[in-house]
């Protein structure tokens, strides 16, 4: 869905960008007020203004994805759909680079490797174009940006929608009444069809992320980071295949970059998701041997008691013994899996 978005834009002409923005965040509010109703899902409000800080962070991320959305919308509709598509290629690499910049994070030599072949990219595309793809960079660091803000929040993905389209909603209310006032909205004045156009973009803004916030829960981590590349390859081919965009020699070069660079990226995670496979198995099959040998122990334990009781009085069993003695306590299968699982894990 988010890869054919930009088929959508352009139904809503003669909308400018501005309008077409301002509805997308009033109609995205509605649309996840909704369902946080049919949910009850509002709890979540009240610890939210209790906290500053984070209703600041909300205040950032709803900044950067007001410029993110805005940009985007422009782009698409004036005839940018490749240089739009090269933001979301490149947000992964701005993402990393911002992770080492912000929060002091060490990266490993492949990823340095990405960092530096994508900085290249820019340049190459920077001569092709005459200029730097301001628009590919606006796009990736504000998406950056509201990512790096979302995690700090911690909300979940309708909740978090929900915050910040209420803090856009007003000002998107107020730029659309003055728009009226002026006579230049598009909204009721071209038609029924063109109105409910507008008002489905809270749909096209809230149901793809609904999806993904469904799937982030059941599919793995390294699928899920494989799967975001599609949105910006469709994006991509609908420029050049649909939209025939100019694609000249020098911009394949920085696109062929990019995509080296983030072929480095998806090797690297891959091979990390699957030695941190490997470290479960490993810990599961330790936590189960130590597990079979308590079971073991318990076993001889209670077997050796049982025969010594069975041997009685009178009986060379009992030469040694005293008065009745309590049996020694059980280990506990159960304790023992955890502490050997959890070494495993931290190793």
């Amino acid at each position: 869905m988010w890869g054919l978005v930009p088929l959508f834009w352009p139904l809503l002409k003669p909308s400018g960008a501005g309008e077409i923005l301002a509805h997308r965040m009033v109609w995205s509010l509605v649309v996840v007020g909704v369902a946080l109703v049919v949910m009850r899902r509002w709890a979540w409000a009240k610890e939210l203004i209790r906290q500053p800080r984070k209703l600041a962070l909300i205040v950032v991320a709803s900044a950067t994805i007001t410029v993110n959305w805005g940009v985007y919308i422009w782009a698409v509709n004036s005839g940018h759909v490749v240089e739009a598509s090269l933001g979301y290629f490149i947000n992964p690499l701005v993402t990393i680079a911002m992770g080492v910049l912000l929060l002091k994070e060490r990266l490993l030599p492949v990823q340095w490797a990405a960092v530096g072949i994508a900085f290249l990219a820019v340049v190459v595309l920077t001569v092709g174009f005459g200029h730097p793809p301001w628009i590919s960079l606006c796009l990736a660091f504000s998406f950056a940006t509201y990512g790096l803000a979302k995690k700090k929040v911690n909300l979940g993905g309708i909740e978090s929608l929900a915050a910040e389209t209420a803090i856009q909603f007003l000002p998107a209310l107020a730029y659309l009444l003055w728009l009226g006032s002026r006579g230049e909205a598009t909204f009721g004045g071209d038609g029924t069809g063109h109105a409910v156009l507008l008002a489905a973009t809270g749909l096209v803004t809230a149901v793809p992320l609904v999806c993904f916030g469904a799937a982030a829960i059941r599919v793995p981590l390294s699928t899920l980071g494989l799967l975001q590349y599609l949105a910006p390859v469709f994006q991509f081919l609908l420029g050049v295949l649909y939209f025939h965009e100019a694609m000249p020699a020098e911009r394949w070069a920085g696109f062929a970059l990019v995509w080296l660079a983030l072929s480095l990226l998806t090797w690297n995670a891959l091979r990390t998701a699957r030695r941190a496979r490997e470290g479960v198995r490993s810990a599961t099959a330790t936590a189960s041997s130590h597990t079979g040998a308590a079971i073991t122990a318990t076993a001889n334990s209670h077997t050796g008691a049982a025969l010594t009781a069975t041997a009685g009085p009178g009986t060379h069993a009992d030469t040694d013994t005293g008065p009745d003695q309590p049996p020694a306590p059980d280990p506990d299968p159960i304790s023992t899996t955890r502490a050997h699982s959890g070494g495993a894990s931290g190793t």
